[in-house]
């Protein structure tokens, strides 16, 4: 059983899968050249102990997921059917062609999720924003679909938002969660998870599945799970 999974899940009839983001154990890895820590193995260990999914997102700069370990990773997770492979980063990057060149190769991955970060930025800081990438957002989106992936929109919790990125054609939105990381424990906490319940209930009435990240961890996931449908 996996400890992350609130207990809450199961009284409200679904289960909330966790992906786990390996891109620090590259960047571990890529300050030495013996290739320790093994994120192949290190991502095996994630799913023997009951992950449903593992997530990279592999920058132009190759700061840590480097393009051999969309490879590598992609081939372990041919032995875990039940688990999604999930590729994320800037569309107008990279990420595409890794995508097309999977796909290729009859290893696709399950989702993309399209985060609208810079190339020389510290880490993704925030969502996508409508109307203004829509245009540009559309043909990629299209082009996911065609390849038989499923697409997730990073965005800021905004309920407002919701509706536009499913007009886009997301299938689902990662809500950016740094702000109820940042939050948590200190007296703007329940005001700021209530941003959230509001965006994740935004976005199933409009048909959105909803995945969330940044900063999520042991100690403040459970509450983020028990108030965020």
């Amino acid at each position: 059983m996996n400890p992350l999974v609130a207990p809450e899940a199961a009284v409200r009839g679904h289960r909330t899968a966790l992906s786990v983001n390996v891109n620090k154990i590259a960047l571990l890895r890529n300050t030495r050249h013996l290739g320790i820590p093994d994120v192949v193995k290190l991502s095996r260990q994630a799913l023997e102990a009951g992950a449903q999914g593992i997530t990279v997102h592999p920058r132009p700069d190759a700061r840590h997921i480097r393009t051999q370990d969309v490879h590598d990773l992609a081939t372990l997770m041919q032995q875990w059917p039940e688990a999604e492979y999930n590729l994320e980063g800037n569309p107008f990057h990279n990420l595409m062609a890794m995508v097309r060149t999977l796909c290729e190769q009859g290893q696709r991955p399950h989702q993309v999720t399209f985060v609208p970060d810079s190339e020389d930025q510290f880490t993704s800081d925030h969502g996508w924003q409508f109307p203004e990438d829509a245009a540009r957002l559309q043909p990629l989106i299209d082009e996911a679909h065609a390849l038989g992936v499923r697409v997730s929109l990073f965005m800021d919790p905004l309920p407002g938002m919701m509706a536009a990125a499913r007009a886009c054609g997301a299938d689902r939105v990662e809500l950016y969660t740094e702000s109820y990381a940042s939050a948590y424990g200190t007296p703007t906490q329940a005001e700021v998870l209530a941003r959230f319940t509001a965006a994740a209930n935004a976005a199933l009435a409009v048909g959105l599945e909803i995945n969330a990240g940044h900063d999520l961890n042991r100690d403040n996931l459970i509450t983020f799970l028990a108030a965020v449908p």
